[in-house]
This record gives C-alpha cells, sequence and structure tokens, in this order.
C-alpha cells in the first residue's frame, strides 16, 4: 500500500469549517507543514475537500 505525503501550501484563513475540520483531521495546522498517511478512501475523500489547500505526492 503506498504512503501520500501531505504539504498545506495555503492558508485556511477563509476555508469553510468542514475544510478546517478536514485540515484538522489531516494534521495539518501551519503552511508548509508535511504529514503522511497510508493510501485509503477515507484520506482521498478529505483531500478531495481541501485540495486547493494542499499538496499532495505518492510515496512508495
Amino acid at each position: 500500500m503506498a504512503t501520500l505525503k501531505i504539504t498545506q501550501v495555503r492558508s485556511r484563513i477563509g476555508a469553510t469549517k468542514q475544510q478546517t475540520k478536514n485540515l484538522d483531521a489531516l494534521g495539518l495546522r501551519k503552511i508548509n507543514q508535511t504529514v503522511e498517511h497510508s493510501d485509503s478512501v477515507i484520506i482521498k475523500g478529505m483531500l478531495e475537500k481541501v485540495k486547493h489547500l494542499v499538496v499532495v505526492e505518492e510515496v512508495k
């Protein structure tokens, strides 16, 4: 199973409450912070809601 490297590149200011909750659940609190999560349907659904705020890279 692959791992996703997720980096927040834009501010959460102006984001909706749901987008802010998704960023919190992903573990992203600051701009340029990076976290790694396993590639799952739940994570991909969360990323779909905040795709304009983050950059996602696949790590083998």
